[in-house]
């Protein structure tokens, strides 16, 4: 794919949020080169599925220099703190979204080995083998509307390196018999490692803070958020939002002077058999038991529902701040969760995440991150995007759009070798650009034509051995 000039919808993206930009903090705006250069990158993502200046460069036929592309990610005084909420203040109009459910998740991305330059990489959990691998810890915040889902919030988690080598030190004393009294205590949290639930209150406060205007009518998210202290405060920066998770099978609740663990409490109650639309969609059959229960750890009462699914062994277990909403629609509300993992999955394989993410220290993951993240907001502004949510059809996927802009860059990209002057002469030369950039004659190790061949055949002096 190639680029000869800004995509109409990405420069109209990019005017918009200038625009925003200069109606915000006046005084502070992005220059014509700011402007190109943004929307450049964000159509490059696009293109080639990655945030790599080389690739950029190529698919320019060389108009750009990798090491100009470079520069402006580096110096160019672009007010990076303020793009990514000032993007979502055009959504917000485009689209007049007044309210939605947040949903809150966390990924992790691999890295290599021998990574020293790359901000934020620690060792993570390989889900694909079951062992470990170097990796950067992310957190996302995703709103879902009524028309759109999309993120909201991000940081980078770094798990705090004194915690985490006192746990390793101390499940080795553990398994060595060593008593808890004996063992060294859990060092004290240092503030410049946040938590993950941490992050994702910060997060919720920024957007609080930058868009009021927004009404956050629940926020979701799985069994790592499904403590207290999360619950209760996430709830209350919202504005008293409901904050649905989950809690584990054995979590202990009170019932009157009885304390016992929520499987054995909903052991004996009788489940309701009940048909859910899951995400507003697809019917399906569940068991659902619930009760208004005060919860131990939690020291208070929370709405607890056991849900399983027609042909699942065992129930999990769901937990709601606010006692007041009805159980059918805390269960309808949690089903929205599983969006966040399609935006994160989108995010790796079509916005750049997923390939040559390679910039080092930690504006250069940051800004590369909003890059990938402005992406997909462009996306939702596409012209094909705006008009099947505005006309009532369902919205187009990412991969879909992506391969729409694709096949527009290629068309624009032909109209100007035919409107150019000389249409034959600007072919040639690009011909001759792409064949030297984009074809590698590479040596072939299967071929023998330059190769010694051997003497296969039987020796004369050798015939006698035949009779052997």
């Amino acid at each position: 794919m190639l680029i000869n000039k800004l995509l109409p919808f990405v420069e109209k993206y990019t005017d918009s949020l200038n625009t925003e930009l200069t109606q915000s903090s006046p005084g502070m705006t992005l220059s014509k080169s700011q402007k190109f250069w943004l929307g450049f990158c964000i159509t490059g993502i696009i293109l080639t599925s990655s945030i790599n200046w080389a690739a950029f460069s190529r698919i320019s036929v060389g108009l750009y220099k990798t090491t100009a592309l470079s520069w402006m990610f580096r110096h160019s005084k672009i007010a990076w703190e303020h793009l990514f909420h000032l993007s979502l203040k055009i959504i917000f109009k485009v689209y007049c979204i007044t309210k939605g459910v947040i949903s809150i998740d966390d990924s992790d991305k691999k890295r290599s080995k021998c990574t020293t330059t790359i901000f934020g990489v620690h060792k993570i959990k390989d889900k694909s083998t079951g062992g470990f691998c170097m990796g950067q810890g992310l957190v996302f915040l995703v709103l879902i509307t009524p028309k759109l889902s999309f993120p909201i919030g991000y940081a980078f988690h770094i798990p705090d390196p004194k915690i985490s080598e006192w746990t390793k030190e101390d499940k080795k004393l553990k398994k060595a018999g060593v008593p808890k009294s004996e063992r060294p205590k859990k060092p004290v949290r240092s503030e410049e490692y946040p938590t993950i639930p941490m992050i994702a209150k910060a997060l919720l406060k920024i957007f609080v803070e930058k868009h009021p205007e927004i009404k956050i009518e629940a926020i979701v998210a799985d069994a790592l958020y499904g403590n207290a202290e999360f619950m209760d405060e996430a709830s209350k920066i919202a504005g008293n939002a409901q904050v649905i998770s989950q809690i584990r099978y054995n979590q202990n609740i009170l019932l009157k002077s009885d304390k016992k663990s929520v499987e054995t409490y909903f052991k004996n109650i009788q489940p309701i058999q009940k048909t859910i639309h899951v995400r507003g969609g697809k019917e399906v059959v569940v068991l659902i038991k619930s009760a208004r229960i005060h919860v131990c750890a939690h020291k208070k009462k929370r709405f607890v529902i056991a849900i399983k699914y027609i042909g699942e062994k065992d129930y999990r277990y769901l937990a709601a701040s606010d006692l007041t909403w009805r159980y059918p629609d805390i269960i309808d509300a949690f089903t929205l969760r599983w969006l966040v993992e399609v935006f994160i999955q989108d995010h790796k394989t079509n916005e750049g995440w997923g390939n040559l993410t390679k910039q080092p220290d930690e504006d250069g993951s940051y800004r590369s991150l909003t890059l990938s993240l402005l992406v997909d907001h462009c996306l939702l502004l596409h012209p094909d995007q705006v008009a099947s949510i505005n006309n009532k059809l369902h919205a187009r996927t990412v991969g879909s759009l992506c391969d729409t802009v694709k096949v527009d860059c290629i068309l624009s990209f032909v109209e100007q070798i035919i409107h150019s002057d000389d249409p034959e002469s600007h072919f040639k030369q690009i011909s001759v650009f792409l064949k030297e950039h984009f074809v590698k004659a590479n040596d072939s190790q299967k071929h023998m034509n330059l190769n010694s061949w051997g003497n296969y055949q039987s020796a004369p002096s050798l015939k006698y051995k035949a009779f052997c």
